[in-house]
């Protein structure tokens, strides 16, 4: 069984697109979030990393969903994500470990996704948005 990496999540969606963010070091695209402090709740972890991230203070988040992937910065890895979704409550800023913002628009197509947002988390939102991907 590979080694589990468990992080929490968070999808922004503003216009149709999901804010991704891609950490320094790193080439692939994925949801603001990461690793929980100890005993830090998914809850709690995905609040603290959206404001260590994109300096935003998110409140009102609503569970997405459970999901298990293939790891997209650590080989072999497996990742357990709590995803969340969260009112966007203002404009992001680079900060913290991100080298790069983006706007991910969720009818497009793309080869530098991590698989847990490119194969779980797209089409869900895809599906809540009402968009053809």
């Amino acid at each position: 069984m590979a080694p589990q990496i468990v992080v929490s999540a968070v999808a922004l969606v503003r216009d149709g697109a999901v804010l991704t963010v891609r950490k320094q070091g790193t080439s692939r695209f994925m949801l603001v979030g990461g690793k929980p402090e100890p005993g830090e709740s998914a809850l709690d972890c995905a609040v603290r990393e959206t404001a260590e991230e994109v300096s935003l203070a998110i409140t009102d988040l609503e569970l997405l969903g459970e999901f298990t992937s293939e790891a997209a910065n650590e080989p072999g890895h497996q990742l357990h994500s709590t995803v969340y979704a969260a009112e966007l409550p203002g404009d992001p800023v680079l900060a913290g470990e991100i080298a790069e913002l983006r706007w991910t628009a969720l009818d497009g197509t793309y080869d530098d996704l991590a698989p847990m947002l490119e194969f779980n988390v797209m089409p869900l939102l895809r599906e809540r948005h009402r968009v053809d991907g």
